[in-house]
């Protein structure tokens, strides 16, 4: 029954997706999974030495970032792209290497459990969107953009409140714009290669942008709950 079903799932897959696309889309996920891998050095190296950049690393990032989408894809520049997109990866796996350390003194399984949730609900996420009816969520970008300018002024309201619900309700409402995202960027991607582009190292950084903030907010979230938990076997 599990090999029937697996099989009806590959041949749903191939019957959505023509070869161009799904080819393009192997070569976005292998980039997806090269950058996760800088992003876990980064980790390590913020973590276990003595080379802890901190917000110098967020900062180069961003200028790693915008290099790769000033630099348009020409067919000769692969390499050089793939080099900003590896370094934001890394840097961006520094820059969480101080919230990642605390999380491991809580608990270190968090990071584990949050690592294979991410990964989980991204795949599930992922196979949604590509077997879904052609454009069918590409409705959520208005939705998506207007949710992210309200958290940005969410936040930039909370650096004077200071309020614990606004924290929260931006926490709970981040991960379930990153779970849109997820779909609206696949489906995005999938167009885009159906209209010529082949750039999947810009597509590649669309998605680690997504399962990053995905990772850390999980983080974030189970952490809290693991210190709730304790305080009130404490109490």
């Amino acid at each position: 029954m599990n090999t029937i079903n697996f099989q009806t799932f590959v041949n749903s897959f191939q019957n959505r997706l023509e070869p161009p696309v799904r080819q393009h889309l192997k070569n976005v996920y292998a980039t997806l999974m090269m950058t996760c891998v800088s992003a876990s050095a980064g980790v390590y190296v913020d973590m276990f030495t003595r080379f802890q950049a901190g917000f110098l690393s967020a900062i180069v990032g961003a200028g790693l970032m915008l290099m790769l989408i000033a630099t348009p894809d020409n067919g000769k520049n692969t390499n050089l792209r793939l080099g900003y997109l590896l370094g934001f990866g890394l840097t961006s796996g520094m820059s969480m290497g101080p919230l990642l350390e605390y999380v491991s003194v809580v608990d270190p399984s968090i990071i584990i459990t949050a690592l294979l949730g991410t990964t989980l609900v991204f795949v599930c996420f992922s196979a949604a969107a590509m077997l879904a009816e052609r454009g069918s969520w590409l409705f959520l970008g208005g939705t998506l953009m207007t949710l992210f300018t309200s958290m940005s002024l969410m936040t930039l309201v909370n650096l004077f409140m200071q309020s614990h619900f606004l924290y929260q309700a931006h926490l709970y409402l981040g991960l379930m714009l990153m779970c849109g995202f997820v779909l609206f960027d696949t489906q995005l991607i999938i167009e885009k290669r159906r209209m010529g582009s082949k750039d999947f190292v810009q597509h590649a950084l669309e998605l680690f942008i997504d399962f990053i903030g995905m990772f850390r907010r999980l983080v974030i979230i189970l952490t809290q709950k693991e210190e709730q938990n304790r305080r009130r076997k404490r109490d």
